[in-house]
């Protein structure tokens, strides 16, 4: 298993995580998505490493913003 460690910036309720989790949720190696509400932590595990690539357009089509690494 591999995890990912990002920041989700713009969140404010939990419908904006659980938007968050859907749309990362849909990339195919991705088992479990994790969101931390109050500190934007979003923590994304996968069978094979996950392109931030695909983390940033899932993170954007739910209407949010991937902080910078």
């Amino acid at each position: 298993m591999i995890e990912a460690n990002y920041t989700v910036t713009g969140m404010t309720c939990d419908h904006c995580a659980r938007s968050v989790t859907d749309e990362i949720s849909k990339i195919n190696t991705v088992s479990d998505v994790s969101v931390n509400l109050p500190t934007g932590a979003v923590t994304v595990c996968s069978s094979e490493p996950v392109n931030d690539v695909d983390v940033r357009a899932a993170v954007e089509e739910a209407g949010y913003e991937l902080a910078t690494k």
